[in-house]
């Protein structure tokens, strides 16, 4: 039995859930076009550009998925990872990855090469073309860290991300600086930016993937589709549960509307009802945009991040009927989370990331956005590069990757982590907290703020979107980390 708080609300406490509702999607949205307000507008676009958000929740073993190549090593990642099933345990075996090496414009130094997962072939034939890069070891810190700030017990001089390793609050630091229950994504404040340049800006930021706080802003609402696109009020297309075929089904779902939507006396019913009012309107300016474009790009099937990846494409194609010259999306994929079964169950999720980014970036370019369109990849953390026996345990930094017209391709970013466990004081094991467990030498602020640089935020904007932006900006660690023409 579920018990109903009927505790009263107030006026005040009713909007502000309200306003809570409009994450859910298209059935509760604040406002339809919010773009006269200005408020936050950051600069005046001429042209039409998108950040796409690809989150891999459950933390994506980055050591399995850009993987050490050049000899010396692969065979010092191997002899580390050994322990688990198959005679490599759990390394990816290197005569696998001839097909997916990565040759960088410029090598790196020392000789070192990596590979992508052998089933990460589109993804590589990208990086190959110029149109994908990798950025190395990347994650949440407060400041730069080192193995001796991590383990010192003054946090006021060496302060460090909250609740690192822990799933909810390091999806949500990765999202929005903050751990669990964080308000505002920076997705959502860079949204908040670009507010004014949308005809509509309700559809400013977009998730494909459910409610996600990277999205949300302060004045930005995250609007939520599903695959197919809009997602209607059953109750005024269908009528009451249980209608469907009776011959009264229309006149049923024509009252409710009416009862939903018409204007009332009192305020708090009135307030409710001008909210599901635009939300039916939205449904109905989105529907009727997408029926009007096509996206011929063939998705693969059976892969739900190519279904969210399918939909946003569609939602690009529809930008100039909804007048939209900059928005953010959220989409993401799930199952990461490999304390076990990891050379079984990483492999199939891999091939489905590739497979639909690959697709998604060829839509971009048969709709002729390729350049002005950037997809990049996140997840909670990376992974321990230890062997837990049958998959790695919860890390830090880790690996990834960037695609689109725009990115400067071909490339390796960010610092190449040492290939150590070891507790000692040689220079290998600095670079992480034990197990291999890397320590960042490239913070999602600076990951960040380089998207939000090619989207068109000024730096004074940046900063003020990123609180820990200002403890970087060295040759080490550079605010703009140059992956974006």
């Amino acid at each position: 039995m579920h018990v109903i708080d009927s505790m009263p609300l107030s006026r005040r406490a009713f909007l502000r859930r309200a306003g809570h509702l409009a994450t859910a999607g298209a059935a509760t949205p604040l406002g339809l076009n919010l773009a006269a307000m200005g408020e936050a507008a950051a600069f005046t676009a001429t042209d039409y550009k998108a950040l796409v958000c690809v989150f891999l929740y459950g933390g994506n073993d980055h050591a399995n998925t850009v993987v050490a190549y050049d000899e010396p090593s692969w065979q010092r990642y191997r002899s580390i990872r050994q322990a688990g099933p198959g005679p490599a345990g759990l390394a990816v075996d290197r005569a696998t990855l001839a097909g997916t090496r990565l040759a960088p414009t410029t090598p790196l130094a020392g000789g070192l090469e990596y590979a992508l997962h052998p089933q990460m072939g589109g993804l590589a034939g990208l990086f190959d073309a110029g149109r994908a890069a990798v950025l190395l070891n990347v994650g949440p810190l407060v400041q730069p860290t080192t193995r001796a700030g991590y383990f010192s017990a003054d946090r006021e001089r060496y302060p460090l991300p909250p609740q690192l390793m822990s799933h909810n609050d390091q999806q949500s630091v990765w999202q929005a600086q903050k751990p669990e229950g964080a308000a505002l994504g920076w997705g959502g404040r860079i949204g908040d930016l670009a507010l004014s340049n949308n005809g509509q800006s309700l559809f400013t930021c977009i998730s494909a993937s459910g409610n996600a706080v990277f999205l949300n802003g302060q004045d930005a609402i995250q609007y939520q589709v599903g695959r197919e696109g809009a997602v209607d009020v059953k109750a005024l297309t269908e009528g009451a549960h249980g209608m469907r075929g009776n011959p009264n089904q229309a006149a049923v779902a024509e009252r409710l509307r009416a009862m939903l939507t018409e204007a009332r006396g009192h305020v708090l019913e009135n307030e409710y009802n001008r909210i599901t009012r635009r939300a039916v309107e939205a449904e109905v300016v989105l529907r009727g945009a997408l029926g009007g474009v096509a996206v011929n790009t063939p998705f693969p099937e059976g892969n739900s991040l190519a279904a969210e990846l399918r939909i946003v494409a569609r939602l690009i194609a529809a930008r100039g009927t909804l007048g939209s010259k900059r928005q953010v999306f959220m989409v993401s994929l799930g199952g990461f989370d490999h304390h076990d079964r990891l050379v079984e169950e990483q492999p199939g999720l891999l091939r489905k990331v590739s497979e639909a980014i690959t697709a998604f970036h060829q839509a971009t370019v048969e709709l002729g956005v390729a350049s002005q369109v950037t997809t990049f990849t996140a997840s909670d953390f990376g992974r321990a590069l230890a062997s837990n026996g049958n998959g790695t345990d919860h890390g830090w930094g880790g690996h990834h990757l960037i695609v689109g017209g725009a990115v400067r391709g071909k490339a390796f970013y960010g610092t190449p982590p040492p290939l150590s466990v070891g507790e000692t004081d040689a220079p290998e094991d600095q670079g992480h907290i034990g197990q291999g467990r890397l320590i960042p030498t490239t913070s999602v602020d600076q990951y960040a703020a380089t998207l939000a640089r090619w989207f068109g935020v000024t730096d004074a904007e940046t900063s003020g979107l990123l609180p820990n932006l200002s403890r970087f900006g060295s040759a080490a660690y550079p605010v703009d980390l140059g992956f974006m023409t």
